[in-house]
């Protein structure tokens, strides 16, 4: 898993400066700071590389019906369009 982080961080082209900078911060950091940049840095990674990646979606376009479409556009016109202010 983590040869596979790094690998899509340098195909992303991950700047090094912005790693050493990282760095600087953490080792002044106490140790329980140190660990929750650790799970936060975990977390993203994860959010990071879930769902479908676009380019695989690509063969669905146009595959609704324009007027499903429209249909769609006027329901979320009229109902999400709307504040309710008494509903907090």
């Amino acid at each position: 898993m983590i040869a596979a982080i790094i690998y899509d961080l340098e195909e992303d082209r991950m700047s090094v400066s912005i790693i050493n900078e990282v760095v600087k911060w953490l080792e002044i950091m106490p140790q329980h700071l140190q660990q929750q940049v650790l799970e936060f840095t975990q977390a993203l990674v994860k959010t990071e590389f879930r769902g479908t990646p676009g380019q695989q979606l690509l063969r669905f376009a146009g595959s609704i019906p324009p007027e499903d479409l429209q249909l769609m556009r006027e329901a979320i016109k009229q109902d999400c369009e709307r504040v309710d202010v008494d509903e907090w």
